[in-house]
């Protein structure tokens, strides 16, 4: 696995059991069973796997897309579980130089699952590499200098590389196509995160009542981190200020304690509306300019906030900037078109 702190790469091999010893445990399933939501990718993974598997040949390169915190990382590692093959994990940003590439290339074993996450950030002359290693399983290296120097082709393992983007339009062309699997994930519904809940709250030893895990589910914006983020600060309020049951009083508490509300918006979701409404009059305002307004970085606005936004239909994207929508002031409490005065508070 990648280290957060030095964004070294690291193996998890088939054949070293996780530690299943850490204090709380993994919230995240090893198996396809085991994995709730996104049931037509499952469907066909699970055919692609098997029918690999039993031609003992190494999975087609897999390429999955969607927003993050649905599971992308999970389903990769999952494959290569239920492969039985080698798990390599890093990000493009750690890929700064082909001989980073290289040097995870020439290392591993033969169906390795190799996962590149945000993969969308890869540079031009990695993903150069990156074409011939997927194609002909070989990499090109330069040996040499100047007059001298010259091409070899040095063979590696036939491999599974998976590549995960939140922004697949930024994903060139050519590499799209070098994919043999495409999958596109979609946010939850509030049953299948309701479901994903309580599976945690076993893993954490932690009681849910049902009508607290569809409240929790409902401010979950669609999407397991989030759902799974929520229960474990429940579980916090339920320990203090309860008997260590989360019910829906202590859910119904407790979000409101953070700051979330019906819809799952957050303080900064809110803040977002309400700068665009009070400095920008409902819109339309640039991405740049919204993000300096409301103190977050444009990607983080574009990629976390803003998607979660239009699909509760409370913000659209228009060719001249970011508008709300008369379902935004609704739920804000605002009149479309009226006058703001001071006492409109970008932090309430």
């Amino acid at each position: 696995m990648k280290d957060k702190m030095t964004g070294a790469t690291h193996i998890v091999r088939a054949d070293v059991p996780a530690d299943d010893d850490v204090q709380e445990g993994s919230l995240r399933p090893q198996l396809l069973n085991e994995f709730l939501g996104q049931s037509a990718i499952k469907e066909n993974l699970s055919v692609f796997i098997n029918a690999a598997r039993e031609r003992k040949d190494p999975l087609d390169h897999l390429f999955l897309i969607g927003p993050p915190g649905l599971g992308k990382t999970t389903l990769a590692e999952i494959t290569a579980h239920e492969l039985g093959a080698d798990f390599k994990v890093t990000s493009s940003p750690a890929l700064d130089k082909p001989k980073d590439l290289a040097g995870i290339l020439s290392t591993i074993t033969p169906r390795t699952v190799f996962f590149i996450d945000e993969i969308h950030r890869l540079k031009p002359a990695i993903e150069e590499m990156l074409y011939i290693a997927m194609e002909d399983f070989e990499l090109d290296w330069v040996i040499g200098q100047g007059a001298a120097a010259r091409t070899v082709r040095i063979p590696i393992p036939h491999f599974t590389l998976v590549g995960a983007t939140t922004k697949a339009g930024m994903v060139s062309s050519p590499l799209i196509s070098r994919f043999g699997i495409i999958q596109r994930f979609n946010y939850y519904s509030h049953e299948e995160l309701a479901s994903i809940i309580k599976r945690s709250a076993g893993i954490l030893n932690c009681t849910v009542d049902n009508d607290a895990a569809l409240l929790m589910a409902s401010c979950s914006r669609g999407t397991p981190r989030v759902a799974n983020r929520v229960l474990r600060r429940m579980r916090d309020f339920a320990q203090v200020y309860g008997n260590g049951r989360v019910t829906l009083k202590i859910a119904e508490d407790g979000l409101e304690r953070l700051g979330i509300d019906a819809l799952g918006l957050e303080k900064y979701d809110r803040e977002i509306l309400l700068s665009i409404i009070k400095n920008f009059g409902g819109g339309p305002v640039g991405a740049d300019t919204l993000a300096i307004s409301i103190g977050e970085s444009m990607d983080t606005l574009e990629d976390y906030y803003e998607p979660y936004l239009i699909q509760c239909g409370l913000l659209q994207r228009t060719p001249r900037g970011r508008m709300v929508t008369p379902k935004a002031y609704e739920h804000l409490g605002l009149k479309p078109g009226a006058a703001q005065g001071s006492e409109l508070s970008l932090f309430d």
